[in-house]
């Protein structure tokens, strides 16, 4: 039963996101999707600071970590898809570091406290491993949890998610709207990971 369900966190950590996201923006006056990063709801003074990590960060770290301990698990697997789950589970716990310690209220400030530095730090791992992941798994043994057209699709999602990561540091040098392009790179992430995920079933 535990196993099944572990098969599919990816998937339900996916849809679980998109409604957190947008449930704790509804109790967020004014909060933009667009022009606002999606830790924002989280931030230090923000309406939402308690809420954000209660209904996000702490429920989808435990998603992340449970569908990384079954990749990391699988018996018979390339030792890259073992791999590749240590690093969902990487990913899981740079959630809850990140829901833990709020970034600063203005995000664009030269002088980040200790908490928002150690923010930034859980989020550029979270990136780092769900880059690295579809990369491992990409060149990993075809298999049945890993045929050919989902090791394509793994190095495609790599290139799409980096190509908006560059256009959203972009966005947030010109001070537009670097929240869409963040949403557009993790989602594509994240669409990996839900792919990953009904792959197993």
């Amino acid at each position: 039963m535990f196993e099944k369900f572990a098969m599919y966190s990816g998937f339900i950590a996916t849809i679980w996101i998109l409604l957190g996201v947008y449930i704790t923006s509804l109790f967020y006056s004014g909060y933009s999707h667009s022009k606002q990063f999606c830790s924002e709801l989280g931030a230090t003074g923000s309406p939402t600071e308690k809420l954000s990590p209660l209904i996000n960060n702490y429920p989808l770290g435990v998603l992340f970590c449970i569908f990384g301990w079954y990749l990391a698990q699988l018996p018979n697997a390339s030792l890259l898809i073992n791999i590749s789950g240590w690093l969902v589970i990487i990913h899981g716990i740079g959630t809850w570091v990140a829901g833990y310690f709020p970034m600063d209220a203005d995000p664009f400030t030269k002088n980040p406290s200790f908490n928002c530095k150690v923010h930034s730090w859980a989020g550029f791992i979270m990136l780092l491993s769900l880059v690295v992941a579809p990369i491992l798994t990409a060149f990993s043994p075809t298999t049945e949890i890993t045929p050919i057209s989902f090791r394509v699709f793994s190095v495609v999602s790599v290139i799409a998610a980096v190509y908006f990561l560059f256009a959203m540091a972009n966005a947030v040098k010109a001070h537009t709207n670097p929240g869409l392009h963040q949403r557009i790179s993790y989602g594509i992430q994240l669409i990996w990971l839900c792919i990953y995920s009904l792959n197993l079933v």
